[in-house]
């Protein structure tokens, strides 16, 4: 990079539109990518340190999410979103790099949690 260039800033949303009946959050960004994120995914991949746990490896395998609502989202400064989560939980903070990169990877990201569930015989369903 130049002097005379300036780092790019990473995308941020232009819209957010929750779908309660089919339980998506759609987001739209203005680098023109839009992206509809099962609230399931965003509950399992919460940023929260009770599901990331506090180092590698300490990741708690979220079960009997498919069914999960968002009852409100909240904004955090101008950079993230806190979604309250109708399971109670509410400590996760979705910055926009972070949304854009669970759009990005989503079928990766959902391909693997599957697989962990099926290695630990655990369900989508409560």
């Amino acid at each position: 990079m130049s002097v005379t260039e300036s780092p790019k800033s990473p995308p941020a949303p232009t819209a957010i539109t929750l779908h309660q009946k089919s339980r998506v959050m759609e987001i739209a960004f203005d680098d023109g990518r839009s992206f509809s994120l099962p609230y399931e995914l965003l509950r399992v991949y919460s940023p929260s340190a009770e599901v990331r746990g506090h180092g590698p490896g300490q990741e708690v395998l979220q079960t009997g999410k498919r069914q999960v609502d968002i009852s409100a989202l909240e904004p955090v400064g101008s950079y993230a979103v806190q979604p309250v989560f109708s399971d109670g939980h509410s400590t996760g903070i979705y910055s926009w790099d972070y949304l854009y990169e669970l759009g990005e990877n989503q079928d990766s990201l959902w391909a693997q949690y599957l697989d962990r569930l099926k290695s630990a015989s655990a369900s989508r369903d409560a």
